[in-house]
């Protein structure tokens, strides 16, 4: 099944804390890439960070869970909120897939 996560940030924590932790967070993202399909930052109209989507392949949202709170991010509190929500993708490539 796919899921995307949708992060909201601490905003009062900002680029310091994801600027000491991004290495980390870059190289989880790596090592967990077979169920990580896509990930990336999320922004603001203006322009200021949001927060992140992820697109996971998981077999339940539990296991969705604890790869969010395995995330070097975590721990640091700049997720603010996170929104695991199962997704059904019917569109891909320019191409319909039901």
């Amino acid at each position: 099944m796919l899921y995307a996560v949708l992060f909201e940030d601490n905003a009062s924590l900002g680029a310091d804390v994801r600027r000491r932790h991004m290495a980390a967070h870059l190289s989880f993202l790596e090592r967990n890439a077979a169920r990580i399909r896509a990930a990336g930052p999320l922004s603001a109209a203006s322009g200021d960070p949001a927060g992140g989507l992820w697109v996971v392949e998981a077999d339940s949202p539990d296991a969705v869970d604890a790869l969010v709170k395995a995330d070097p991010f975590w721990p640091t509190g700049l997720r603010h909120s996170v929104r695991i929500l199962r997704w059904s993708q019917v569109f891909a490539d320019g191409r319909r897939l039901i």
